[in-house]
């Protein structure tokens, strides 16, 4: 595969989301402070910023949600300083977007959004390491369009760095996977007690980290990151003798690369096999981690039934190469049936067009 590098924006902020703002019927970008209007994306106006703290803007997720049911697109994000999850409304009229606050949630890392019930409806779980494990649920009214508010679903403590979810045991329920182990999901996620099941200890990981049956064994794996120190690898689910516990192999991916803490898993150009994309986070600490100053990388992996083979995107020092923030986002820009990859960070805001 083939991309055009394509500039947005030179912002620093980390997170990057796609949707139709205006509803027009055209995908827009929206990253930090601003939107900027699809098809071109050369067109930007303002939402209103997230608080600066040194480097960092105090905004880790742009995850697209009508959460008080207008019919127009709001995102939720939130922060590690300020502590609190939000949501920023959208105006439909080319105002600031309004801020309203979820929660205070903690250390916010990042956040991610799964389906956990399976109505359709994504529920919003942030990566908070210092903090419980908590599901956030949008309360919907009788017509099923988003209240505006949120119920508080505690499933777990204090749980480090690394978020995930996917069927682990194969008994058709979602389960949660953190730093050092994986949460048996009930039969009631919102209700019922998660099981914990430490197997693992998979260090600062990913955000997200990845559930998939990678070598097709009929058993889910998992891909991790490590994003503040080097090495990208999977961990292969093996069954063992004991009832209802599984051993996990570690297998490299890339271990020669650091700061692997965001990624996606998408068919980047229809053909039914997944690819691993993801890439360095530019100053992921301010270039204080293990490997902070080397150079910028984006990357997309490809699995050929017995291991990953790493095929270059973008690479090189600032200023050339690109790394990834937080949140970046995998869709199809354009309607070619191949997927474009769209990331911010501190290094800038670029589309990475698929060529094919």
């Amino acid at each position: 595969m083939k991309f055009e590098k394509s500039q947005i924006a030179s912002e620093s902020y980390e997170t990057v989301g796609v949707f139709d703002v205006n509803n027009d019927g055209v995908k827009d970008i929206v990253s930090g402070a601003y939107w900027y209007e699809g098809p071109d994306y050369r067109n930007r106006f303002y939402i209103g910023s997230a608080k600066r703290y040194g480097e960092y803007y105090d905004d880790f997720s742009t995850i697209p949600l009508d959460v008080n049911g207008d019919g127009y697109t709001d995102f939720i994000t939130g922060g590690w300083f300020g502590k609190q999850l939000v949501w920023k409304q959208n105006p439909g009229d080319g105002s600031q977007w309004q801020e309203h606050t979820i929660a205070m949630a903690g250390n916010i890392e990042s956040t991610r959004s799964w389906d956990i019930d399976g109505d359709g409806i994504v529920e919003i779980i942030p990566n908070t390491p210092n903090d419980s494990l908590v599901i956030y649920r949008l309360i919907l009214d009788g017509d099923r369009k988003g209240s505006g508010t949120f119920s508080k679903h505690a499933i777990y403590g204090k749980h480090g760095h690394g978020l995930g979810f996917g069927d682990i045991n194969g008994d058709g329920r979602g389960d949660m996977v953190v730093s050092n182990g994986w949460l048996q999901g009930p039969k009631d996620p919102f209700n019922g007690d998660w099981v914990f099941h430490q197997e693992f200890d998979l260090g600062t990981a990913s955000v997200p980290l990845i559930v998939s049956d990678v070598n097709k064994d009929g058993r889910p794996d998992l891909i991790v990151g490590q994003g503040h120190g080097y090495g990208l690898h999977w961990y292969e689910q093996m069954n063992t003798t004991k009832k209802g516990t599984s051993k996990w192999i570690k297998h490299a991916i890339d271990p020669y690369n650091s700061q692997y803490h965001s990624m996606e898993w998408e068919d980047l150009n229809g053909d039914g096999q997944k690819e691993l994309i993801t890439g360095k986070r530019y100053r992921a600490h301010n270039g204080k981690d293990p490997g902070g100053n080397d150079d910028l990388g984006l990357y997309y992996f490809q699995w050929n039934g017995e291991r990953f083979s790493k095929q270059f995107i973008d690479y090189g020092p600032y200023g050339k190469g690109k790394g990834t923030g937080v949140y970046f986002s995998v869709t199809d820009l354009k309607g070619t049936g191949s997927k474009d990859i769209i990331v911010a960070g501190k290094d800038g805001l670029y589309i990475y067009y698929n060529k094919q």
